[in-house]
């Protein structure tokens, strides 16, 4: 496995929906990354300069869902490469009976920023 996943034909299918697409922003908008489809992360910043070393919302931490399946426990402060999306579903899984239920708590941040 590489780095990137792809699969036969993908970069045709791409290069199709920017051919038949009449307007660029429709284009561009298939390969911007949006949290869950719907919120930009373009606005997104961290105004208190003491912080930003440990809130991810740079570019490497725009996901479309919440649910990296990383491992950022690992080592000492690797936690604050991940997406702080991803960090507060996490803190939702606390307390016996919502343990390990994260896709619970992902569709519970959904409906919260709806």
């Amino acid at each position: 496995f590489g780095s990137r996943l792809t699969w036969p034909g993908s970069r045709s299918i791409l290069r199709l929906l920017v051919r038949s697409s009449p307007d660029p922003l429709v284009a561009m908008s298939a390969t911007e990354v949006k949290l869950f489809g719907r919120w930009s992360y373009e606005e997104v910043n961290v105004a208190d300069l003491s912080l930003t070393d440990y809130i991810a919302v740079g570019r490497g931490s725009h996901t479309f869902l919440p649910h990296t399946q990383g491992r950022y426990q690992k080592k000492a402060f690797r936690k604050a490469l991940c997406p702080i999306v991803e960090r507060l579903c996490c803190s939702m899984m606390m307390h016996g009976r919502n343990n390990g239920k994260k896709l619970m708590a992902v569709r519970i941040v959904k409906h919260a920023f709806e």
